[in-house]
């Protein structure tokens, strides 16, 4: 007997899977355009403000896990629902992958945890095979996304600097906050070695934009969801508004099975469950636009299958899935004697870093392709679950102020004197960047497995490249030139080529792109160079599948230009009765 499928709404104008950066930008300028949208959410609805969710300003003991992440990936009042695993909803991996896939499932998507860190691509970063021969440029260049950084710049707020680095273009900045004392050692020190620091720039603000968001007050718990919207989210930034026009229809726990088709192959809707009754239904609009992320997107098409689309939808080239990457990640701790034994005082500053390292060897000669850049932490924010002297030990011994080792261990008084001795001690370096993309690293749907809800699921093939291990290694080796320029001890024993110089696997990083990738030549890409399907010209993706390459830099800037300049050709079309 054939299951009944429930139609949903009205026939809406644009049917938008997913609400994070690209789905709520969308959502946002498209209902401003006066279109009707259905906007679908495989999470609940999400407001850090609404009291029953709010987890900002809270003690760790007003949770029974005393904030521990044993319910949520980051810790139990972060504002993450979701993570790498999610009960009822698996995914596969081929022999030899290591590979991790985040899922966000919420209103605002991975949007409401993230760092803020909102860089825009440079002209270099769409123009890679240029410089290294390696994967493809992309169909587009700066100058085609400048204005709709610019745009997202100051309707959203970031704050920053203007430093005149060719290839970390600058843009329209609020003031950023000032360094706190282990971020100017760390700026002291890198600057006697010749890397350059200089002040972060994230979507937090420091001042208003609007009426409709507060600016920080500094408590750097922008992880938990701001009360104030201070920070950038897409529930509160992008989707909010959309819904304030009345053009939006926001469905929430509805977890989207396939892109409807007609007997032509062109997009009708979409269809998906209802977590809240297990019933499954469909909306049916003129355009549909894919927002899930990159490999959620790339599951729909994959699983879109009709005579006009053997092989899924929008997948006549077979590129669909294909030239996932991640970004890179590795990372080490230090102890900083001259950090001992410090004054109290109040040291928070944003929830994130207020300055980093931009890559700095640009265009140099190196044993490997593209670059990274550096992330820091330290400082005497609010211990969490579990704090200790906030580094690992070597040799089952931590240091102390002396550069000799202090025994491990203690109880009562003792130590608690090295508590108070030891706290705001510590920094901590990440590197983040640049791996090559490959067709061999993929995303395809498995044969043999579904989730609770009989979506066939996604099997993940990944494999670094000695690229990717190299550039750790680089990554370590800065980690310690700089520690050492600032008389630090290095935490640990240093990661060696068996660890892959502490080479995080593929999608720890949860930076994953390219699995529908944009191109003028519809053989090799599954996107046009406005985030168009080449197969089907009603069916759009505006999160970071299209991208081609990743850069140095965190994605999420460059999805809201791109889902902007997208939004806006949508409506164009639309006019010019295109689609």
């Amino acid at each position: 007997m054939a299951i009944e499928i429930k139609t949903k709404g009205e026939l809406y104008d644009v049917c938008i899977v997913g609400s994070g950066a690209g789905g709520g930008m969308a959502a946002k300028v498209l209902t401003e355009a006066g279109l009707k949208v259905a906007l679908l959410e495989a999470g609940p609805d999400y407001d850090p403000a609404n009291p029953e969710q709010q987890t900002q300003l809270k003690w760790s003991y007003e949770s029974p896990r005393r904030g521990a992440n044993t319910t949520r990936p980051f810790g139990d009042f972060d504002a993450a629902y979701g993570g790498w695993e999610i009960e009822g909803e698996p995914y596969t991996k081929a022999k030899g992958t290591e590979f991790d896939w985040f899922r966000s499932r919420m209103l605002g998507g991975r949007t409401n945890h993230w760092g803020r860190i909102s860089l825009r691509f440079g002209p270099n970063d769409f123009k890679r095979h240029d410089f290294d021969g390696l994967s493809d440029n992309w169909p587009i260049g700066y100058d085609d996304v400048k204005p709709y950084y610019d745009r997202v710049d100051k309707m959203i707020g970031v704050f920053g600097t203007k430093e005149g680095i060719y290839n970390e273009p600058d843009g329209y900045f609020l003031p950023p906050p000032k360094p706190r004392l282990h971020e100017m050692m760390i700026k002291k020190a890198a600057g006697k070695i010749g890397i350059p620091v200089i002040p972060s720039r994230l979507s937090i603000l420091t001042r208003p934009v609007n009426k409709d968001r507060g600016s920080c007050f500094f408590c750097a718990q922008c992880s938990r969801g701001c009360t104030v919207h201070a920070d950038f989210s897409s529930s509160t930034c992008l989707v909010k508004p959309a819904r304030k026009t009345g053009n939006a229809d926001v469905y929430v726990n509805a977890m989207a099975r396939e892109v409807l088709t007609d007997k032509e192959g062109r997009a009708t809707g979409v269809s998906y469950v209802d977590k809240t009754d297990m019933q499954e239904y469909q909306v049916n609009a003129k355009i549909v636009v894919l927002a899930a992320s990159a490999c959620e997107s790339a599951r729909l098409l994959l699983n879109s299958k009709s005579s006009a689309h053997p092989n899924g939808l929008a997948n006549s080239s077979g590129m669909v899935g294909k030239y996932l990457h991640d970004s890179t990640g590795a990372s080490r701790g230090a102890f900083i004697p001259q950090l001992m034994d410090r004054k109290r005082y109040n040291e928070d500053g944003v929830g994130g870093l207020h300055l980093y390292i931009p890559w700095w060897l640009e265009n140099k000669k190196l044993d490997f392709a593209r670059g990274y850049h550096i992330e820091f932490w330290g400082g005497m924010s609010m211990p969490s679950y579990g704090f200790g002297f906030g580094m690992e030990k070597t040799n089952g011994k931590y240091p102390t102020v002396e550069g000799k080792m202090k025994d491990a261990g203690g109880y009562g008084a003792a130590l608690k004197n090295d508590y108070r001795r030891y706290y705001g001690s510590t920094v901590g370096f990440a590197g983040r960047g640049e791996s090559i993309p490959r067709v061999e690293n993929y995303c395809e749907i498995d044969p043999g497995a579904v989730d609770k809800y009989g979506i066939p699921v996604l099997r993940f093939n990944y494999n670094w490249t000695d690229q990717e291990v190299k550039q750790a290694k680089h990554m370590q080796d800065t980690f310690e030139e700089i520690i050492h320029s600032m008389g630090g001890v290095a935490s640990g024993d240093k990661p060696g080529a068996d660890e892959k110089y502490g080479l995080l696997a593929p999608g720890r990083i949860i930076h994953e792109v390219g699995t529908t990738r944009m191109g003028n030549n519809k053989n090799t890409s599954v996107l046009n160079k406005y985030n168009q399907a080449h197969d089907v010209n009603n069916l759009f993706v505006v999160d970071g599948g299209a991208f081609v390459s990743q850069a140095d830099k965190n994605p999420t800037w460059t999805i809201l230009a791109l889902a902007m300049r997208a939004s806006e050709y949508i409506v164009d079309q639309l006019k010019k009765q295109n689609i």
